[in-house]
């Protein structure tokens, strides 16, 4: 597949997702605001958002704040405007991936994702997916812009182990799975027995 050709998995999802608005995320990594504080807003480690401990039910409003969070170099996130910045609690990540693609084999495979946002990233070298061990198990994690991650659902996380093969890297035998022509791994398959 050559370079501007679109992805196959990310043109699917996004063809699934109809008529919304096609619009990218505000350019929130050139604003450079006061720090106003913290607001009460929290994104618990399901993806769900509270506002002083309430719900945000409204769809539409999670996605306009989502679409101006961002990570600081001090590992907090914080919702950013051209004139002010607050820093939110997450619990775990920002988004949750609920939708995954999977488009060909092996070293030629794609995977997509939708997150609970709406927001669509494939997995690739510059959006890497990352494991981590959690208390219920394995945590996939794919990054998806500036530095904000999406915890893979479980539902998908047991579609994402099927994909696990054995390379050799360096001397050393890892199980990791191939997306976007990048390989990405998991642990030395030594470690996971």
């Amino acid at each position: 597949m050559s370079d501007d050709a679109p992805d196959p998995a990310l043109a699917r999802l996004s063809a699934a997702l109809g008529d919304l608005p096609k619009r990218g995320p505000p350019p929130v990594e050139r604003w450079n605001p006061e720090h106003c504080g913290e607001i009460d807003i929290r994104i618990a480690s399901d993806g769900s958002w509270f506002h002083n401990g309430s719900a945000i039910r409204r769809p539409k409003l999670v996605r306009l704040f989502a679409s101006i969070l961002r990570k600081e170099p001090d590992g907090s996130t914080v919702l950013v405007t051209p004139v002010e910045k607050v820093r939110i609690q997450v619990d775990d990540a920002p988004f949750t991936a609920v939708e995954m693609a999977i488009e060909g084999e092996g070293e030629d495979r794609r995977i997509a994702f939708r997150t609970n946002v709406d927001d669509l990233v494939a997995a690739d070298a510059a959006h890497p997916l990352r494991f981590e061990d959690g208390e219920s198990g394995l945590k996939p994690y794919i990054l998806v812009r500036g530095g904000l991650t999406a915890l893979v659902s479980r539902a998908l996380t047991y579609d994402l182990v099927d994909l696990v093969e054995e390379r050799d890297i360096e001397g050393e035998t890892w199980l990791g799975l191939w997306a976007g022509g990048a390989f990405h791994r998991i642990a030395p398959a030594g470690a996971a027995a």
